[in-house]
């Protein structure tokens, strides 16, 4: 992504296997997202992301110069990316074109969910919300108050997203992996019966198999079988957590309570493997869900619980991200950068 010299507005889109958010952020005012701007549509309703565009722009009367769209998907030279479960594919060329927009740049939706962190507060807004949520005792780090900041965004969603936000003075890069398909490390004997009943299932196991929405499922099933339990062939991550909520299924709630514990392990992990010792991000759909048993649950303890490193990682602050638009805010910081400025507050 090129820098350019001049603000101006910028349509940005979240877009995944379902859904396309759309929103317009102004790089040079306080509060850059427009909130008013953001509308969510269906993908199946449109044959393209142009159409959806320009539905979006005749609805809300907005206009843009440019694009920054995060898409669920591997980027191909900054030109053209294929979304996951969803049917369109995308061409940043041809849509400036069909938009009349001076250009249109492509971003993983997880480069975008790293970059939003830098414009997220844990202070509360006129409505009670937070955009974090301090999970521990370590308090919430300021971003830009060092020269030299490692963070981890890690987020469980439909998959198990990891990257690195690299602070280097007045220089921001994210650092995108795929250490979602990195090899599961089990822990504790739980551990390593479920690992028993998943590798007898597909082989190689990865942090992904656990640390996700099937994740979820996967260790319901595991842990049903486990303890000599029929379980529900049908259930989805969504009745998992319902159930554990009303208290009226126990596997389930040993469902959830076993996610945030993993969870905190394999975040711990990265913390090891990146250096991260500013502090982890924990983003993705399923942390909203899931944020009561991290906070209350075995999450913190098997974060910390790294041998020789424990009272190192007793330091290290985690937090999660509750504001449900981090593709756009990812999406505006990086609109700020393009416009030449920063989004760092220091």
């Amino acid at each position: 992504m090129a820098n350019v010299s001049a603000p101006a507005p910028t349509l940005l889109a979240d877009l995944g296997g379902t859904n396309v958010r759309f929103g317009i952020a102004h790089p040079d005012e306080d509060q850059p997202l427009i909130q008013e701007s953001i509308r969510r549509y269906h993908v199946k309703d449109y044959a393209s992301l142009g159409d959806a565009a320009k539905q979006y722009f005749k609805e809300t009367g907005h206009e843009a110069q440019r694009a920054i769209i995060a898409a669920a998907g591997r980027i191909d030279n900054g030109e053209t990316v294929k979304v996951t479960n969803n049917p369109w594919a995308i061409s940043a060329k041809n849509l400036t074109k069909e938009l009349d927009l001076e250009w249109v740049h492509l971003v993983n939706d997880f480069a975008a969910q790293s970059m939003a962190v830098m414009l997220m507060t844990d202070k509360e807004d006129a409505s009670g919300h937070r955009d974090l949520v301090q999970v521990g005792k370590s308090a919430i780090p300021k971003i830009g108050s060092k020269e030299e900041q490692t963070f981890v965004v890690v987020g469980p969603g439909t998959g198990l997203g990891v990257g690195g936000l690299l602070i280097r003075g007045d220089k921001v890069s994210v650092l995108q992996t795929e250490g979602g398909h990195a090899g599961f490390a089990a822990h504790s004997a739980e551990d390593i019966e479920i690992l028993k009943v998943l590798n007898l299932r597909y082989g190689r196991v990865s942090n992904e198999r656990l640390i996700s929405g099937a994740g979820l499922v996967n260790l319901y099933t595991a842990i049903c079988e486990i303890s000599g339990q029929k379980p529900d062939e049908t259930i989805t991550p969504e009745e998992i957590t319902r159930r554990a909520a009303d208290e009226s299924c126990v596997m389930c709630g040993r469902a959830v309570e076993t996610f945030a514990g993993i969870f905190g392990s394999v975040a711990g992990d990265l913390v090891l493997t990146l250096g991260a010792w500013d502090g982890v991000y924990l983003t993705g759909g399923m942390t909203p869900i899931l944020l009561p048993w991290i906070q209350k649950g075995n999450f913190r303890e098997r974060f910390e619980a790294k041998g020789r490193f424990r009272d190192t990682m007793e330091t290290v602050p985690t937090q999660a991200i509750m504001n449900p638009e981090p593709g756009l805010i990812g999406g505006t910081a990086l609109a700020i950068v393009e416009a030449g400025g920063t989004p760092l507050r220091r």
